[in-house]
């Protein structure tokens, strides 16, 4: 296990229990470590919450929703197909593919030569809905839409799900995938319906790379200044990276946007990282909140770096020497370890 040279959040699955999230920036003069302690979420459905959750239906996703096909047809099958017009191609995500058409999947199906993918979408989805519904949603339903639809800027709204009904909820892909994945026609479509929300979280499954992504930082500063300047009520975007394609430098650019304000929009996860469905909460913190009376941080030689007399914030940073694997933090009852060092690197 290396120390991480870099200045970056620790993948969920690094975090210890009691902290929601950690960012560590490291420099020659030392490193700088803000920790968030994992909000619990206890009365939140008085706070006037509107939740969603935008699911991608860029082209790319097909696969992950049960709709495409897995299996090898072989080469001079394949050209048989190609003869006969049922292979064709088309130009998707800015790439030219040849699909074969329901015809020719149907024979293969029937030679045993493939199969349909499996629905991995659904399940995670309805967890994620259930969730947002039950523990935040002040009307008690969750909004479900689809984006990167059709030519990569639609959205498709399947409508409003309690947990109850979310877990019947048939979420096979929208009508038409996206021949591209652009993001900003989503957060645009909550952040404008919920404007008059008390507060908003929104959350997003991507599977790649964002088509508009400078859009999206200058869409965010704009939200971002708004809020600050009390204009409009404040709401949190969480992207969550889905399967091996991701572009995890969009989504810490995303997550660590400098919009000259205090007000952070965007936060980041992988799902595959991700200690539980709670996580897209670890930035749901009061600033404001104290969550022990007292409190003492350490550095990796015992040495006291910061003691909080006045009671540990939800949201607190200390400082620790260069190339810290990790800090302790001594509570009212107990003392923890934070790792700060990733496998591997």
């Amino acid at each position: 296990m290396a120390v991480d040279p870099r200045s970056c959040q620790l993948p969920s699955n690094r975090v210890i229990p009691e902290f929601g999230e950690v960012n560590v920036k490291r420099g020659p003069s030392g490193t700088v470590v803000q920790f968030l302690m994992r909000p619990t979420m206890q009365g939140a459905k008085k706070e006037g919450w509107q939740t969603g959750v935008a699911l991608d239906a860029s082209y790319s996703m097909r696969n992950w929703y049960g709709r495409g096909m897995q299996g090898k047809v072989p080469p001079e099958i394949m050209a048989d197909y190609e003869r006969r017009g049922l292979v064709v191609e088309k130009v998707i995500d800015g790439r030219n593919v040849k699909r074969m058409q329901p015809a020719a999947h149907e024979d293969a199906v029937r030679r045993g030569l493939m199969r349909p993918t499996e629905n991995l979408v659904q399940p995670l989805a309805r967890n994620f809905i259930g969730l947002l519904a039950e523990r935040l949603d002040e009307d008690g339903g969750t909004t479900v839409v689809y984006w990167a639809c059709g030519d990569g800027s639609k959205v498709e709204v399947l409508g409003d799900f309690t947990a109850a009904q979310c877990r019947t909820l048939e979420l096979r892909g929208p009508i038409e995938f996206g021949a591209g994945t652009r993001l900003l026609p989503a957060v645009k479509y909550f952040a404008e319906r919920f404007a008059d929300a008390n507060k908003g979280i929104y959350v997003f499954l991507a599977d790649g790379a964002f088509e508009d992504l400078a859009e999206v930082k200058r869409y965010t500063t704009q939200l971002a200044r708004a809020i600050a300047n009390e204009k409009r009520n404040p709401i949190k975007c969480v992207v969550v990276g889905v399967g091996n394609q991701i572009d995890t430098n969009q989504l810490a650019e995303l997550d660590d946007l400098d919009t000259g304000t205090d007000v952070d929009i965007w936060d980041h996860k992988i799902a595959a990282e991700m200690r539980g469905l709670t996580d897209i909460f670890a930035e749901l913190v009061n600033d404001n909140e104290i969550v022990a009376p007292w409190a003492k941080a350490y550095d990796p030689t015992g040495k006291l770096v910061k003691r909080f007399t006045t009671g540990l914030p939800a949201k607190a940073t200390i400082r620790l020497p260069p190339g810290s694997a990790f800090f302790d933090l001594e509570l009212a009852n107990k003392r923890i370890r934070q790792p700060l060092v990733v496998s591997g690197t």
